[in-house]
């Protein structure tokens, strides 16, 4: 993985600033995904991941969408357990 990859910055409707450490990306159908823990104010990583598809807004602009579809995400989290279980994270 790229270093400028490990921590992404995303912003929220509203402008607030989140920072998440990528634990590893996945392509699926086609798709793209990240797996980011959220790095807490106190520079602690949360123990929580979550899995974020890459789209593309109106403008043709990527942006990092949660994947909240159950199927999606128990797709997404076989292929992150998979590739855990093996030893191939980043």
């Amino acid at each position: 993985m790229d270093e400028e990859l490990d921590i992404i910055t995303l912003y929220g409707e509203e402008g607030e600033e989140a920072k998440f450490q990528v634990i590893t990306k996945i392509d699926l159908e086609d798709k793209e995904y990240f797996i980011v823990v959220p790095i807490e104010e106190d520079d602690n990583e949360s123990d929580e991941a979550i899995a974020f598809r890459v789209d593309k807004n109106e403008e043709g602009e990527e942006v990092f969408i949660v994947v909240e579809d159950d199927d999606e995400f128990a797709m997404v989290s076989e292929a992150y357990e998979t590739i855990s279980s093996e030893g191939l994270l980043n």
